[in-house]
């Protein structure tokens, strides 16, 4: 099962198209947002999206107008972080924003895999026994420097494709 990671796409509409072309090409299972889409019309653009969507709101996404609605008309499963789900015998949790991960890790021990964004920064590091992993900035407008990822539930490895 391989996982498809965005974040932080903050309504820039071209960058979206070629995060859609790129998990469609890699044929991913699942795609997870992490947050910050920003837009409603945004998060629309990801019904082109040959595999379900699974996603938090981000702080930039609270007050937007017409992103559940979208959700819904399109099937796609967007929460309030954090997220807990199961895929692939795996337990993950969705965040945005990482600040309440290490508070979350001394009362939680079950889950495998954190993944959040907010930062615009990568991370991909363990904190004892669980993967934690941020794709990078995704929206930014330095061709070559935006980068989504793809977690091999299988393992938990993880690859960064830079566009």
């Amino acid at each position: 099962m391989i996982l498809g990671v965005v974040s932080d796409t903050h309504n820039r509409l071209s960058n979206v198209e070629k995060i859609i072309d790129i998990f469609n090409e890699k044929n991913v299972n699942k795609v997870i947002h992490t947050g910050d889409i920003t837009r409603a019309k945004t998060l629309s653009r990801f019904s082109r999206l040959n595999c379900p969507l699974i996603g938090v709101y981000g702080n930039n996404d609270l007050e937007e107008k017409g992103l559940k609605d979208i959700a819904k008309r399109n099937g796609f499963n967007f929460q309030k972080p954090p997220f807990f789900l199961t895929i692939s015998n795996k337990k993950i949790a969705i965040f945005h924003e990482p600040e309440d991960i290490k508070n979350f890790l001394k009362k939680e021990s079950s889950v495998q895999l954190i993944i959040h964004g907010h930062t615009h920064r990568y991370r991909n590091e363990k904190m004892g026994d669980v993967k934690i992993i941020n794709p990078g900035e995704c929206a930014g407008i330095f061709k070559g420097k935006n980068a989504v990822g793809l977690i091999n539930l299988e393992d938990l490895s993880f690859e960064r494709i830079f566009f």
